[in-house]
């Protein structure tokens, strides 16, 4: 069974709707991948986090899909630097900040920091 939580975009900087429609925008680009069924997008000051899950009988092409996605995405948009995962523990990392961020005494910093963090994780996976 394919459980998809189908978490909204969300951008650090909460006055941000310009960087809140790029996240939109990302998610969707994200999702038109046959591959794929669920997908989280934060955008940071200076990267965008992009964590997703893949069918299961996909799980054999992961590091391929990654791949393409991140290939995609720069392309697109160039200006941006992306930290594309398709591992479970980022998803669900990223789900809790966004919990957290719609906590209004959540500062933007507090969610920058966690953010790197996240990514920071990322990187110690590879």
């Amino acid at each position: 069974m394919i459980q998809s939580v189908n978490p909204e975009p969300a951008a650090v900087r909460r006055n941000s709707g310009k960087d809140h429609e790029l996240a939109e925008k990302i998610k969707k680009e994200v999702q038109a991948v046959p591959a794929i069924y669920d997908v989280a997008v934060i955008k940071g000051k200076r990267e965008v986090l992009v964590a997703y899950k893949v069918k299961h009988m996909q799980r054999f092409h992961m590091k391929r899909i990654e791949k393409e996605i991140k290939e995609k995405l720069e392309k697109k948009y160039p200006k941006e630097t992306f930290i594309v995962s398709s591992d479970f523990k980022i998803f669900i990392e990223v789900l809790e900040l966004k919990k957290r961020m719609k906590d209004k005494d959540y500062s933007e910093k507090d969610s920058e920091e966690r953010l790197q963090k996240i990514i920071q994780f990322k990187k110690e996976l590879t």
